[in-house]
């Protein structure tokens, strides 16, 4: 039943990040841009040129704060990645009973892991 769930909470994740993808990437070319421009408005000596650098960089980072979807879409990669992790660790848990069946498995897994 509790991977059910996290089949269930994956999928939605997924679906959030799938949908969020558009946002995300324009967040990541628009921040290069704001990277480029602070780069040029540090090496620039002119005060004319500094000012239209800071007024590009200005118009860049409005563009950026419009990407707000794309935090949605980190969270939702977040998400998925602990669900990936929880699906994982609840494979490798094998219970111990007297089940001769079972310790076979038990017996046999860890064999796999040392070849």
């Amino acid at each position: 039943m509790k991977n059910v769930g996290l089949f269930i909470i994956g999928g939605i994740a997924a679906m959030v990040l799938i949908s969020s993808l558009g946002p995300m990437v324009g967040l990541a070319i628009n921040l290069l841009i704001l990277y480029l421009v602070f780069k040029q408005f540090m090496k620039t000596k002119s005060t004319f040129a500094k000012f239209g650098w800071a007024l590009i960089g200005i118009v860049i980072l409005m563009i950026v704060g419009s990407h707000i979807p794309a935090v949605i879409g980190f969270a939702a990669a977040y998400v998925l990645y602990i669900v990936y992790k929880k699906w994982n660790a609840s494979q490798d848990t094998i219970e111990e009973t007297d089940d001769p069946f079972v310790n076979f498995e038990k017996q046999w897994s860890e064999m796999k892991r040392y070849n």
